[in-house]
């Protein structure tokens, strides 16, 4: 498949990139891109969370009625579940919600979702640019220019580009990324990938291994 490379002024630049096919071009599995986003999204997670069993509530442990012939269920003191102010019965507790994935199957996940984009055509290729200091207004010029403005668009830079960065850091449908730290659930999230020349080798370095 190939693209055509655009400036930042959104103009054709007259040369063109190839889409690797082992990457943009393979059957997407869906499974894997489900168990990828699903631990990305977990380790996002704190697992703080904490509930108050009924040892754990502050109360007299004086049993409040007889064993029997009450009428009711038996409930001990008034730290009980079934009394208001009571202890939690199975409450959450602190965990840690992190779980393993083989590189193989992430990398095939990357794989499944830039293909999904590129079916959609959902790429955008642009040369490398650079800003001479970071300004939210000249960076949402070349959203304009490239017509990605008002979508949810992933900016892939080859290297870390501080002035890029903090111009797009204000915009809420806007990410940017490294190449070397593109995962599945930010390419799927996104409506369009802007990928730069030089990104779309990193990428292919890094899942071709």
């Amino acid at each position: 498949m190939e693209i055509s490379v655009l400036n930042i002024n959104g103009q054709e630049t007259g040369r063109k990139v190839t889409l690797n096919e082992s990457i943009f071009g393979i059957e997407p599995n869906d499974h894997v891109i489900y168990l990828d986003v699903k631990q990305f999204l977990a380790n996002q997670r704190q697992g703080t969370h904490k509930s108050k069993e009924r040892s754990e509530v502050s109360g007299s442990t004086r049993k409040l009625g007889r064993q029997k012939g009450g009428g009711g269920a038996r409930r001990g003191d008034i730290n009980s579940p079934v009394l208001v102010g009571g202890g939690r019965v199975f409450g959450p507790k602190p965990r840690d919600y992190r779980f393993k994935l083989n590189k193989k199957v992430k990398a095939l996940a990357r794989r499944s979702a830039l293909t999904y984009k590129a079916q959609e055509n959902a790429i955008i290729v642009v040369e490398d640019f650079n800003m001479e200091a970071p300004k939210t207004k000249d960076f949402v010029n070349i959203a304009k220019n490239l017509k990605v403005d008002g979508k949810k668009s992933l900016f892939v830079l080859p290297e870390s580009n501080k002035n890029v960065y903090l111009s797009a850091r204000n915009l809420q449908r806007t990410l940017v990324t490294l190449a070397a730290n593109v995962n599945t659930y930010n390419v799927l999230n996104a409506d369009v990938l802007v990928v730069t020349e030089n990104s779309l080798k990193t990428i292919d370095e890094i899942l071709n291994k």
